[in-house]
C-alpha cells in the first residue's frame, strides 16, 4: 500500500479510558494543588519574604513561571503526541510535573523556587495530554459531557488545600511530587489508546490540515484559544490575589486555614459545575454558556475585590470558581469538536499553550498591579479581563459545526 501519512484507528472503551483518567488527573491535580494556592505563604512564612509590595511582586514572578514555561513547550508535546502517541505525552508529563513539585519543597530563595516552577512548566502539562486522550477517544455525542467529567477531577485535585493545616509548607512540596508520580500508574496500566498502524510519510502539517477542513474552522479555533487564554489569565490572577487579600486581611496566623478552605470550597464549586454544564446545551448553546458564564464570573471577581469582609471576600471568589468551572469543559468540547481529529492533539497543545500563558500572566499580572496600586485594583482587573472573554465569545464565535446528537 502506498504511504499516505494516514492514522487508522480502531476504537475502545472510551469509558474506561475516562475513568482512568479522572483517577489520574485527581491524584495529578491534588499534587499540583498542594503547592499552587500557599506560595504567597511559603514565599512569607519559608523564604522570609515580607509582606507589601516585595511579597506581591514576588507572588506574581514564581506563580507566573511555569504557565509562561509551559506556553513555550505545550505546542511541541503537542506535536509529539500526535506523532508518537497521547498516552506517552501524559506520562512524560507527571514525571516531569512530579520531580519539579518534589523539589521545591527544597528551595531556599525565592529565585531557586521560581527557577522549579519554570521547569515544572517547560516539563508537564498533564491536563492537554488528557484532554487530547479523551477528545480523540470519545464519540462525538459524548464528548461535552466526558470533557466536563474530565475536568470536575482537575476541580476536585484543586479542593484539597485543608492539608496545610495538618503539616508543614514545605511538606506539601514534597507530597505533591510523589502524587504526580503515583498518578502515572492509572495511565500506563489502564489507559488504553486505539491501535494505530502509522506509515512512514509524517504527520501532516497542521496549517494544511485545517484549510482543507470546513470553513471558517481556523478562525473559530483562533477565537476560542484566545478567549480561553483571557479566562485563565483572569482567574489565575485572582486565585493568587485572593490569597493577599485574605492576608490583609486576617494576617498569616488565619490566612492559611482560610485559604485551605476557600480553595477546597472553590475546587468542589468548578467541579459540580463541570459536571452539570452539559445539561444547560439541551437547551442552549456553547457560546451563550460561554458568554453568560463569564460575565458572570466576572462580576463575582468584582465583588471578590470590593468587600472589605473575608467571608465576603471567600463567597465572591467560589462564586466565580463556579462559573470558570462550567467554561473550561465549554471550551475543550468546542475546540474539540472544531479540530480535525488528525491533527486534534497538536491543536489542543495551542490551546494548552494560550491557557498556560494566561495561568503565568494572570499571577503576573496581577501581582504587578497589586505592589503599584493595591490588591484590591488587581482583582477588579481579574474580572474585567472576564468581561472581556465574554466579549470575545460573544461576538466573534461561531457555534461548533458538529454538535452533540
Amino acid at each position: 500500500m502506498a504511504d499516505s501519512g494516514i492514522l487508522i484507528d480502531v476504537p475502545l472503551d472510551w469509558r474506561r479510558n475516562l475513568a482512568a483518567l479522572w483517577l489520574a488527573e485527581l491524584t495529578a491535580i491534588l499534587g499540583f494543588s498542594f503547592a499552587f494556592p500557599f506560595l504567597p505563604l511559603f514565599l512569607h512564612q519559608e523564604l522570609h519574604i515580607p509582606a507589601g509590595p516585595q511579597l506581591s511582586f514576588w507572588t506574581g514572578i514564581t506563580g507566573g513561571a511555569t504557565g509562561l514555561a509551559l506556553a513555550f513547550t505545550a505546542p511541541l508535546w503537542g506535536r509529539l503526541a500526535d506523532r508518537y502517541g497521547r498516552k506517552p505525552m501524559l506520562v512524560r508529563a507527571m514525571v516531569g510535573g512530579g520531580i519539579s513539585v518534589g523539589l521545591m519543597g527544597l528551595a531556599q530563595s525565592a529565585l531557586q523556587l521560581t527557577v522549579l516552577r519554570g521547569i515544572q512548566g517547560a516539563s508537564s502539562g498533564t491536563v492537554a495530554a488528557a484532554t487530547a486522550l479523551v477528545a480523540t477517544e470519545t464519540p462525538a455525542p459524548h464528548l461535552a459531557w466526558a470533557l466536563g467529567i474530565l475536568s470536575s477531577a482537575i476541580s476536585l485535585g484543586s479542593a484539597v488545600g485543608l492539608a496545610a493545616n495538618v503539616v508543614g509548607l514545605r511538606a506539601i512540596f514534597l507530597g505533591g511530587g510523589v502524587l504526580l508520580l503515583l498518578a502515572t500508574i492509572p495511565v500506563l496500566f489502564v489507559v488504553r489508546e486505539s491501535p494505530r498502524r502509522v506509515v512512514r510519510a509524517a504527520v501532516p502539517r497542521t496549517m494544511d490540515v485545517l484549510r482543507t477542513a470546513a470553513p471558517g474552522t481556523i478562525g473559530a479555533l483562533a477565537v476560542l484559544i484566545a478567549a480561553q487564554g483571557l479566562q485563565q489569565t483572569s482567574y489565575a490572577a485572582a486565585q493568587a490575589l485572593v490569597v493577599l487579600r485574605l492576608l490583609q486581611l486576617t494576617g498569616a496566623t488565619d490566612a492559611k486555614p482560610l485559604t485551605g478552605i476557600t480553595f477546597a470550597v472553590a475546587g468542589i464549586a468548578t467541579a459540580l459545575a463541570s459536571v452539570t454544564y452539559s445539561r444547560l446545551l439541551r437547551r442552549t448553546s456553547y457560546r451563550a454558556v460561554i458568554t453568560i458564564g463569564a460575565v458572570l464570573m466576572g462580576l463575582a471577581l468584582f465583588g471578590s475585590g470590593l468587600s472589605r469582609n473575608p467571608a465576603l471576600v471567600i463567597t465572591a471568589f467560589v462564586i466565580g470558581s463556579f462559573f470558570s468551572g462550567a467554561l473550561i469543559p465549554a471550551f475543550g468540547a468546542m475546540i474539540g469538536l472544531e479540530a480535525p481529529a488528525v491533527v486534534q492533539a497538536t491543536v489542543f497543545g495551542f490551546s494548552s499553550s494560550s491557557i498556560s500563558l494566561g495561568f503565568g500572566l494572570g499571577p503576573l499580572l496581577g501581582g504587578f498591579i497589586a505592589s503599584a496600586t493595591g490588591v484590591q485594583v488587581g482583582l477588579i482587573t481579574a474580572g474585567v479581563l472576564a468581561l472581556m472573554q465574554a466579549a470575545l465569545v460573544g461576538i466573534a464565535s461561531r457555534e461548533p459545526l458538529q454538535r452533540l446528537a
